[in-house]
């Protein structure tokens, strides 16, 4: 099973550009840059209107006032590894607001479970009632 991702994302929309890593990892690390930086402008991209909605929705630190979400990938050692990362973190944060979650219709307990609710409560009052004090002749 393949999976495919639910909205396309048009790689001209998404600027990329090549930043230091930080942390640890000696002299390759303070010449090499290697980490990605990605920015999508999801108000000026090509996705549909919903999508962009729900994404300007969500509560997400990495999306700026302006409406532009902002991605660091620096996992991996080359760059290509780390734009291929971003991409995919790109791909899967559109994805998880593609689909339009489901309307909740608000729905009315049946009879029965009715019934079996105050059952179950009035054999717990005859429970408690019956822990009472003992008295004696």
């Amino acid at each position: 099973m393949s999976f495919r991702p639910q909205v396309a994302i048009d790689p001209s929309e998404v600027e990329i550009s090549a930043i230091r890593a930080q942390g640890a990892g000696g002299q390759n690390v303070n010449k090499v840059s290697s980490a990605v930086h990605l920015r999508f402008d999801i108000p000026a991209s090509s996705l549909p209107d919903g999508v962009k909605e729900r994404l300007l929705a969500t509560r997400d630190s990495r999306i700026t006032q302006e409406g532009v979400l902002v991605l660091k990938a620096q996992a991996h050692r080359s760059y290509d590894m780390n734009r291929a990362d971003a991409f995919s973190r790109l791909q899967a944060i559109v994805d998880s607001v593609a689909v339009a979650p489901r309307v909740r219709r608000a729905t009315r307990p049946t009879l029965a479970s009715k019934k079996r609710r105050l059952e179950g409560k009035s054999q717990r009052s005859d429970l408690k009632r019956s822990r009472g004090r003992v008295d004696s002749f």
